[in-house]
């Protein structure tokens, strides 16, 4: 399974977003009141001098590849990463080549990166570890997307892939074969290693408590230089309810993965600094049963999207204002480099039109339109998971404006998935792959309940399927949103958003592609203020 986080930092000015309910703001002014009165002496983050303490809830308390535990990344090297301007950077190795036809790959591995027990890492390490994830006992990559691997020499493997690809993947990292070669793969995600790992990367592994913490110490030997953080300490903390208690208490210095419900309860607390992350797979959407005799005019599926004023809607979720919209489908690279589709803009009047052009007017005056006899009423499934509940009721009173009655079904993801996997539904709002051609597949194609048909979207599926190169694989994508724009087969509505809160001591972190502390312990350091 693979970690599809790229942090991005929101900036400080959270408190031009303090929104909530009386209480709330009056808890942001107390807080204020008190951190104001707390100095340097007062402060117990500054008693840990060089030790970071991290509260998390990502619900894996060991390293193993079953979890995208973001701390894998303190220990183990992936391939690549992405620097500070989010373009590619060698990370195991130093340099790349691939065939015309992108399916095979030769890697050239740096030459002074070491195990934590001194063993030197090589390209054997690399095919190890593929052969492992891909074993059918474990099955965290496809086996069938490869179709051999050799190492030339100690420090270079070529891999010859199924089909075209970019290979270049900065979330799988590597594990070493001297330590794990020859255990049962039957147990591999029971290993002790996943408690008491061996890495290659700039932490090393200290202590284990279960179900409490993991503790970290910075890597002498790393082939960057020796981090200028000495410790770090994962306490796990369930979820981030505990975490936010931990980190106004003084005992933690980081809360991953929080509430940004929580945002207005600190932004007037000078110890903190805020950041979120984008996860680039993930996007938040309704999906339209095509099917349905409300969804089935393209310019229906339309008006709906031009009467949610989804901006508003970032603002109502305590989110970033400026998060990427879009209206369309868009490669990881492209979203990094800021080239996505226009979104369609807010435009209520608009939608009205296009409602009434459809057929679709309320001719008794009771603010829901009919068409032959029929409301324009559905019932839409949303999910229970944070944020889901909230944009439900918003996206509910925006429709209602434009004479469309939206009842809402909660449930849980599975109860949503199978809905929506059997076609029994008229509406859900869910989760969105934008960047996953296999994703569109699955969803688009004639065979899926969802009952949006298109041939030529299929055949632009294949081809992303297909290709290798970037350069093809973006314009594909360009044309895909081009017909999601005039089809909306689903209404995007932003971005999946991850926030951190941090201690105003930890610097370093900086917009867009360094906002994870945990992913970029490395980068960072400590200030000490007064």
């Amino acid at each position: 399974m693979r970690s599809d986080r790229a942090p991005i930092e929101s900036g400080m000015a959270v408190t031009d977003r303090l929104a909530g309910p009386p209480w709330m703001i009056m808890c942001a002014y107390m807080l204020a009141l008190v951190a104001l009165g707390c100095g340097r002496g007062d402060d117990r983050a500054y008693s840990r001098e060089s030790t970071v303490i991290v509260a998390t809830s990502e619900g894996a308390e060991d390293l193993n590849p079953d979890f995208d535990h973001t701390a894998r990344f303190l220990v183990f090297l992936p391939l690549v990463t992405y620097d500070e301007n989010g373009e590619l950077a060698g990370r195991l190795v130093e340099r790349w080549e691939h065939s015309s036809d992108y399916r095979t790959w030769t890697f050239h591995l740096r030459q002074d990166v070491r195990w934590h027990d001194g063993v030197p890492v090589t390209a054997h390490d690399i095919k190890f570890t593929l052969e492992l994830l891909t074993h059918p006992d474990v099955l965290e990559l496809d086996p069938g997307e490869y179709e051999s691997m050799t190492v030339l020499d100690d420090s270079t493997i070529t891999i010859r892939y199924t089909l075209p690809t970019d290979a270049l993947d900065g979330f799988t990292v590597y594990y070493p074969r001297h330590l794990l070669e020859g255990l049962d793969t039957k147990e591999a995600y029971a290993w002790e290693f996943w408690t008491h790992p061996v890495g290659n990367g700039p932490y090393r592994f200290v202590r284990y408590l279960p179900e409490t913490m993991m503790e970290f110490e910075a890597n002498p030997d790393f082939y960057k230089g020796k981090p200028k953080i000495e410790r770090v300490v994962l306490k796990f903390t369930g979820d981030a309810g505990p975490g936010l208690t931990e980190l106004l208490s003084g005992n933690v210095d980081v809360v991953m993965y929080a509430n940004p419900a929580q945002i207005p309860m600190l932004a007037a607390d000078p110890r903190f600094r805020f950041y979120h992350g984008i996860n680039e797979g993930v996007a938040r959407a309704i999906y339209w049963q095509h099917d349905h005799p409300l969804f089935r005019d393209a310019r229906v599926r339309r008006a709906l999207t031009l009467a949610i004023n989804r901006r508003e809607l970032l603002k109502v979720l305590n989110l970033p204002e400026d998060l990427p919209l879009v209206d369309g489908v868009y490669t990881r690279r492209q979203l990094r480099r800021g080239e996505l589709p226009d979104p369609l803009p807010y435009d209520p009047s608009q939608a009205r039109t296009l409602l009434d052009a459809a057929g679709w007017r309320d001719v008794d005056g009771d603010g829901v339109r009919e068409r032959e006899g029929k409301a324009a009423r559905f019932t839409a499934l949303v999910s229970t998971m944070p944020q889901f509940v909230e944009i439900g009721v918003y996206v509910q009173d925006q429709l209602r404006r434009v004479g469309v009655r939206m009842d809402v079904q909660y449930g849980d993801n599975g109860m949503i998935l199978e809905k929506t996997r059997t076609g029994n539904f008229d509406a859900a709002f869910t989760f969105f792959v934008p960047g996953e051609s296999n994703w569109f597949q699955r969803y688009f194609s004639e065979d899926f309940p969802l009952g949006y048909r298109n041939a030529e979207v299929l055949n632009l599926i294949d081809r992303a399927k297909t290709t290798g190169d970037p350069d093809a694989e973006d314009h594909i994508y360009r044309r895909l949103s081009e017909i999601f724009r005039e089809d909306v087969p689903v209404t995007l509505l932003f971005p999946r958003v991850e926030y951190t809160f941090v201690h105003r001591r930890i610097r370093g972190l900086s917009s867009p592609w360094r906002g994870n502390p945990v992913a970029h312990m490395e980068y960072l350091w400590l200030e000490d203020e007064n």
